[in-house]
C-alpha cells in the first residue's frame, strides 16, 4: 500500500543534526525538478524579503519563515515525519508507533511537497515555507512544475497494491494516476455526516486516524475493496463507489458523526 499525504503549513523547526543532503532524498528521479526549486526559493529570499513574502503568501507575522527558506541548504535536517507538524500528524502520532508499524509507515507513506516533490517520512529535510500553491518568478506554479516529474517517477514508486490518496486538491494537481494505477487508488473525502461537508480541522484529524489504524492493523489493504472492508471493520461509515470507466479512481466517503 502506498498512502499519499499532504504536508502541513506548520512545521517543527529543524534542530541542529546535519544539513540537508539533496542525493539522500527518496526517489532520485526528482532531483533536478527539486534544486530547481531550491536554488529559486533560496535566492528570491535571500534578495528581496517583501517580494518573497509576496510570492510565498505570507502574513507579516510570518516574515521569519523567509529566513528560514534563506538557510535550507545549512541548517539542521530531520526525518520528514518529524517536521511535518498539524492536525493530520498529531492523529498520526508517528513517534508512539510500535517498531513494526513504523516500519510500514517508511514503506508506505509518501508527503508531497511544493519544495521537494514528494518525500518519505524518513527522509531528512531542514523545516521550510512553501506550498504547491506558490508561483515562483522563474519557474511558474509549483503544481505544473512538478507534473513532468512526478508523472516519469511515481507510477513505478506505485508498485502493484492499493494507492491510498488522501492529499489536498492542490496537491493532488501535481500527480493524478493514470490507466492501471488509478484503477488501484481510493481518494477518500471525510464528511460531517448530519451536514455532509468537509469540516477541515475535522476532515484532517480523522485522516490521521486512519492512516494509523491501517499501519497498526495485522493486515493493510492491498485493494480498494479491501480497504473498504478494513474501514469498515475498523468502525467507520464508508460510502464507496467504483469507477465506471478504466483509468478512474475509486472515490471514498467516510462519514464521522462527531467533530473533534
Amino acid at each position: 500500500m502506498l498512502v499519499l499525504l499532504p504536508p502541513s503549513e506548520g512545521k517543527a523547526s529543524s534542530g541542529r543534526g546535519a544539513p540537508l543532503k539533496p542525493e539522500s532524498l527518496s526517489l532520485p528521479g526528482l532531483a533536478d525538478a527539486r534544486a530547481a526549486v531550491l536554488d529559486e526559493l533560496v535566492d528570491l529570499c535571500a534578495a528581496d524579503e517583501d517580494k518573497a513574502r509576496e510570492v510565498l503568501g505570507l502574513s507579516e507575522g510570518l516574515r521569519g519563515e523567509i529566513a528560514k527558506n534563506v538557510d535550507l541548504r545549512t541548517a539542521g535536517a530531520r526525518p520528514a515525519g518529524e517536521i511535518y507538524t498539524g492536525v493530520l500528524y498529531d492523529a498520526l502520532d508517528l513517534a508512539s508507533l510500535e517498531p513494526a508499524a513504523k516500519r510500514r509507515a517508511a514503506r508506505s507513506l509518501l508527503v508531497f511537497s511544493g519544495l521537494w516533490g514528494a518525500v518519505r517520512v524518513t527522509d531528512r529535510i531542514p523545516s521550510y515555507r512553501c506550498s504547491m500553491g506558490v508561483r515562483l518568478p522563474g519557474l511558474g506554479a509549483l503544481g505544473a512544475h512538478w507534473r513532468t516529474p512526478m508523472a516519469a517517477v511515481l507510477p513505478e514508486v506505485s508498485g502493484d497494491g492499493l494507492v491510498l490518496d488522501l492529499r489536498s486538491s492542490a496537491y493532488a494537481g501535481a500527480w493524478k494516476p493514470k490507466g492501471e494505477v488509478a484503477g488501484r487508488t481510493a481518494t477518500v473525502r471525510v464528511l460531517h455526516a448530519p451536514t455532509r461537508k468537509i469540516v477541515s480541522h475535522f476532515n484532517k484529524a480523522t485522516k490521521g486516524r486512519i492512516v494509523r489504524s491501517l499501519l497498526t492493523s495485522a493486515g493493510m489493504p492491498g485493494t480498494p475493496g479491501e480497504l473498504v472492508e478494513a474501514l469498515r471493520g475498523l468502525g467507520y461509515v464508508v460510502e464507496a463507489e467504483a469507477p465506471s470507466q478504466v483509468g478512474r479512481a475509486w472515490a471514498l466517503d467516510v462519514l464521522v458523526d462527531e467533530i473533534h
